[in-house]
């Protein structure tokens, strides 16, 4: 029987358990309540969460109540203040660490810097994190993107994802050193990258390292889920798995060694239901 080991850290973050914790007690005092886009990017969460009265909404226009509940990816401020223009209630459940990004790419700005944004543009915290930058910035993970701005920006500032790889974001940062270090120029770079994350990351390619199939527990819309999968992907074979219905056995034949972590979205409870599971059908 193969040995099955979980890495040393997974469950929720600190982040999303608070959020969840938040959006748990306005829905017990109120019964139903709305959330602008999903507080966690992970449809167990949501199912458990929807069992509860709460219902997710995509835009603003379809909010029904007067409480909405904003995600812990974060807001933009325009945002928020257009929906306190409406009167509604707006309970805020931002993790710490995207705050402390807001917070940095709005004192860039005030600084005369224009923000860069290592991480997926398309993703509702990159999304917020623009916002406090009041236009005066954008997000890419390609180094040609910066070096096509005509002109280059004298000062740059530059973010990243709080879910993003550290060792893609030195590397690119080193690239747009080597792009923008010009005469008179200056370059701010703030370490935005959760810790939590930082620690999860390297827990799991730890674990990759000693395994010869790691399972990564997590939504696969789950930002921080797929950086991980994708790290311990480069190292050894990797499935994102949602939950334990997921796993197929032909994946533990000839396995000694079996490595479990999760996103930071995923409940303790599925991902020990995914050990239980293993240890039935190893």
């Amino acid at each position: 029987m193969p040995r099955i080991e979980k890495a040393g850290k997974t469950g929720f973050c600190f982040g999303v358990k608070r959020a969840i914790d938040i959006l748990e007690k306005v829905a017990r005092e109120r019964g139903q309540v709305e959330t602008l886009g999903a507080v966690a990017h992970n449809q167990q969460v949501l199912d458990k969460l929807a069992e509860m009265g709460v219902s997710v909404v995509k835009d603003a226009a379809e909010i029904k109540g007067d409480t909405i509940v904003t995600s812990s990816h974060g807001v933009s401020p325009d945002l928020e203040a257009s929906l306190r223009a409406r009167n509604l209630e707006v309970v805020s459940t931002t993790c710490h660490d995207v705050r402390r990004a807001q917070s940095a790419a709005e004192k860039l700005v005030e600084s005369g810097f224009f923000v860069i944004v290592f991480g997926d543009a398309n993703h509702p915290e990159v999304k917020g994190v623009l916002g406090w930058a009041k236009g005066k910035g954008l997000a890419t993970t390609d180094e040609k993107v910066i070096a096509a701005l005509n002109p280059l920006p004298r000062k740059l500032g530059i973010l990243s994802q709080t879910t993003e790889v550290p060792a893609h974001f030195a590397e690119f940062v080193k690239k747009i050193i080597d792009l923008a270090l010009t005469k008179n120029s200056e370059i701010r770079i703030i370490d935005t990258i959760c810790h939590d994350l930082r620690e999860r990351q390297a827990t799991a390619l730890e674990l990759a390292h000693r395994a010869d199939l790691m399972l990564v527990v997590g939504g696969r819309s789950s930002a921080n889920t797929n950086r991980i999968a994708e790290l311990c992907a480069n190292v050894t074979e990797t499935h994102l798995i949602e939950t334990a219905d997921d796993i197929k056995p032909a994946w533990l034949k000839g396995k000694q060694h079996i490595g479990v972590t999760s996103g930071a979205s995923t409940a303790e409870e599925t991902v020990e239901e995914v050990m239980e599971r293993l240890e039935k059908i190893a």
